[in-house]
């Protein structure tokens, strides 16, 4: 694994096309080149943001909220795998413990820990993403957030972090920190 500052992502499970959208606009070969993708590899925005680093042929690490030979969630077995083989999985658990609910929160302080930046993408106003977010700030590090619509459920959380002083996130460059006029 190079020595590359980590970019943190987290977001919904049940993320919408829209956060799909947004990730494959904003996550592109030239955040895959200068940063390591750090992520849960929970469903959906966890699982697109490994996926990303992949195709674009960066590096990841995945950190889990269960021993590193259980598979949660199930759909994600091959690509945890994938991981194992070819990137860092890591986990603070034990051989066999299973998901708890609890581990995710625990798992949230280590993705926030390891990143130099956390980026938000679709988060409900109570989650664990923004849980990661508030851990992110205690330790002093960036947090951007991809806006959503107002009347979207899935976007409050975004928004809200926004509102606070968060770093809106709406392009590549703002992952870069480079301004594009």
């Amino acid at each position: 694994m190079k020595k590359a500052p980590c970019l943190g992502i987290v977001g919904a499970r049940n993320c919408s096309n829209y956060a799909v959208a947004a990730m494959k606009k904003t996550l592109d070969q030239r955040v895959t080149s200068q940063y390591v993708i750090v992520s849960g590899l929970a469903a959906g925005v966890d699982t697109l943001g490994h996926q990303l680093a992949l195709a674009f042929r960066g590096q990841t690490i995945a950190v889990l909220g269960t021993g590193l030979n259980r598979f949660y969630p199930a759909a994600n077995q091959s690509l945890q795998q994938q991981l194992a083989s070819n990137q860092l999985v890591i986990s603070e658990y034990g051989r066999g413990q299973g998901p708890l609910p609890f581990h995710f929160v625990e798992r949230n302080r280590i993705i926030a820990g390891l990143c130099q930046k956390l980026l938000v993408v679709e988060a409900r106003q109570k989650s664990g993403s923004l849980i990661t977010a508030s851990l992110a700030l205690q330790n002093g590090r960036d947090v951007l957030a991809i806006p959503g619509a107002i009347t979207n459920h899935a976007s409050v959380g975004c928004n809200e972090l926004i509102a606070a002083g968060a770093q809106p996130c709406l392009t590549t460059a703002d992952l870069l920190g480079r301004v594009v006029i």
